[in-house]
């Protein structure tokens, strides 16, 4: 629905898919699962040896799966509009490059040592992407100061405060038009289904927590009853007895 386009979710979304390609693609490169890479040889015979170390191993290619991730997401854009004019394509171009930016900026690298009982004489090297987590939680942080940007188009994307518009759009910033509707409250013409009833963890500070997830109007507790089996053992011939076990447990639901 076009009150979900370009908003903060959005921004996220194709930030985190970009990201997840160059990850995916350049994870079987170095896996040896692709006849188009392999991994990153540019780096093999570089490094210090006087200081010890040297490149080695296999390093993960990310400018193949950077260069993969352009064509598969950023190429359909432009083929529909041509050039880059709307707004809207221009700021969802910047919010892939900032999912493939993530990968690039979290890479790091490991080494191996080599030496008589384990001395680490000398060091081989390779660079190595960051788990796919690690680059959700750099994402989701860009996510949360994501920058809001005006939906008109001049000669490039600029922030929607005036008084801001002097500070720089980083490449790894994530940005959005319209502000997100009130995911809070049921919308059925939009199809948001509130959190009302939403069970959630009392104790928890995460998104499944009551204080979050209820949006700040508290929450029920009823008490649930559950009887199963328990403590079976095996009588000799031939059948299993078992006790009827009951438990009661609180649980939260949002008001």
């Amino acid at each position: 629905m076009s009150c979900f386009i370009g908003t903060k979710e959005t921004a996220f979304i194709y930030a985190v898919t970009s990201a997840g390609l160059v990850h995916s693609v350049t994870r079987s490169c170095s896996a040896g699962n692709m006849t188009e890479c392999s991994c990153d040889v540019n780096l093999r015979h570089g490094g210090s040896a006087s200081e010890g170390w040297h490149w080695g191993g296999c390093s993960d290619d990310i400018h193949y799966g950077m260069s993969f991730s352009r064509k598969f997401l950023d190429v359909p854009f432009k083929n529909v509009t041509g050039k880059n004019g709307s707004g809207l394509v221009a700021m969802n171009l910047h919010n892939n490059e900032a999912g493939r930016q993530a990968v690039v900026k979290l890479m790091s690298v490991d080494c191996r040592c080599h030496g008589v009982s384990g001395s680490c004489a000398v060091k081989t090297c390779w660079k190595t992407m960051s788990s796919f987590e690690k680059i959700g939680r750099f994402l989701k942080d860009k996510y949360e100061n994501s920058i809001q940007i005006s939906d008109r188009l001049k000669k490039k994307l600029r922030r929607k405060e005036k008084s801001q518009r002097k500070i720089p759009i980083g490449k790894e910033d994530l940005l959005y038009v319209n502000k997100s509707p009130n995911y809070c409250v049921e919308d059925q013409k939009l199809g948001i289904p509130g959190t009302q009833g939403r069970e959630c963890n009392r104790t928890s500070q995460g998104p499944d927590g009551c204080n979050l997830l209820c949006c700040g109007r508290g929450y029920n507790t009823h008490v649930v009853r559950h009887v199963e089996r328990c403590e079976c053992k095996f009588v000799w011939c031939c059948y299993v007895r078992c006790r009827r076990c009951e438990t009661m447990t609180d649980v939260h639901t949002c008001k």
